[in-house]
């Protein structure tokens, strides 16, 4: 499985930087019908082809997304919108 792999920094609290960790996640949501579960400060997210985590740091939220075989077609345009989605939410 091809993965993405996106650590973006930030200076956010920590419940700051979990609403900005649920607007990625809604928004990976609604563009590729994964569901979303947090455990502590791990937000983890699925679907069929599709697995992953957001993990929040105190200063950097570091996201791991493993696409399986038919999803890799799309890895380049998934990691380019999910990048600029965390970069737009977790600036301050």
């Amino acid at each position: 499985m091809p993965d993405i792999s996106i650590t973006q920094p930030h200076s956010l609290s920590q419940t700051d930087a979990r609403a900005a960790a649920q607007k990625v996640a809604d928004k990976l949501a609604r563009e590729y019908g994964l569901t979303c579960k947090w455990e502590g400060d791990v937000l983890r997210f699925a679907r069929s082809g599709v697995e992953g985590a957001l993990t929040l740091g105190e200063r950097q939220a570091a996201l791991r997304i493993k696409l399986g075989f038919l999803m890799s077609a799309f890895a380049s345009t998934i990691e380019t919108k999910v990048a600029e989605s965390m970069r737009k939410v977790f600036s301050n």
